[in-house]
């Protein structure tokens, strides 16, 4: 069961995230041509118009689907794959942020997936609500300047790429504690703090396995878990190297087990099918559901 720690509301703008009552859903719009999970909006045959209305259908049927917030990232996380400059990013982020603001409703959460102060700046003027960093603040410290001075919250992700690791748990912790500091040291307030463990950030399969059965561990760190594992390697590896498109089945027992230990964001690809396997695992975990009368 999910460790029962009570955590004061994350409160806003026109937003309040109540923790510990509900498991909230994050739908992934990839603004690339190469995610890792075959995802990517971009494509070079499309004019930039026509991305921003693919990004938009989308994410308008996430909404429609159950999810309460829409995480936008413009530079592919995949290992390997060279860094997106600042300027390619925004032209890649913003104009789908500013198409998202304008038509979904608003307390729709949008989140912009960014390690870049300056991406991150212009997101928010052009309408994002919150910051998800996969570097926790470690690759740019003025993220959390930028979370300070819009009121923003912030995921601040573990990633291990660039760490000497010794025992996973433990790194982790360490990791985003250092972040954590960083965060606080900047002015961000304590209730905007959001923690991701980095499931494949640096990270083995074994390490994963470990940081998936022992994430209620983080829970130590006294802010709501952000989990993301949806169609990531480790399931196509414990599947037998099904391809991220057949990684549904995989994905949804990573976020029944995660929520059972303690998640309270799922990030996912597949917003209609994790959205039932939430229903299902709050009911169990935390005791919420409605019966239809």
């Amino acid at each position: 069961m999910a460790f029962s720690l009570s955590l004061a509301p994350t409160i806003w703008r026109q937003h309040r995230l109540e923790w510990g009552q509900q498991t909230y859903v994050m739908g992934i719009v990839n603004v690339t041509p190469d995610s890792f999970s075959g995802d990517g909006l971009r494509r070079e045959e499309l004019a930039p118009e026509e991305v921003v209305q693919r990004a938009l259908v989308q994410a308008q049927a996430f909404v429609a689907e159950g999810a309460r917030m829409i995480d936008v990232g413009g530079e592919s996380t995949r290992p390997g794959f060279p860094a997106v400059s600042v300027q390619e990013e925004m032209q890649r982020v913003l104009p789908v942020i500013r198409a998202l603001r304008a038509s979904l409703p608003a307390d729709v959460i949008i989140s912009v997936d960014t390690y870049k102060a300056e991406v991150a700046e212009k997101a928010l003027e052009a309408g994002a609500d919150m910051l998800n960093d996969i570097w926790g603040l470690h690759k740019d410290s003025r993220m959390a300047q930028v979370a300070h001075a819009h009121g923003v919250p912030i995921v601040l992700m573990a990633n291990m790429r660039e760490t000497v690791k010794r025992e996973i748990v433990s790194d982790v912790t360490r990791f985003l504690a250092r972040s954590i500091d960083m965060a606080l040291a900047a002015g961000v307030p304590w209730e905007h703090l959001v923690i991701d463990p980095g499931i494949g950030f640096g990270t083995t399969t074994h390490e994963n396995l470990a940081l998936l059965h022992r994430l209620g561990e983080l829970r130590t760190l006294g802010r709501p878990i952000l989990l993301g594992t949806s169609r990531k390697s480790i399931i196509g590896q414990i599947l037998g190297g099904v391809p991220p498109e057949e990684r549904v089945e995989g994905t949804a027992a990573t976020v029944a087990l995660g929520i059972a230990q303690g998640a309270d964001i799922v990030r996912v690809h597949d917003v209609r099918e994790m959205m039932r396997v939430v229903k299902m695992s709050d009911a169990v975990v935390r005791g919420s559901y409605t019966l239809p009368s």
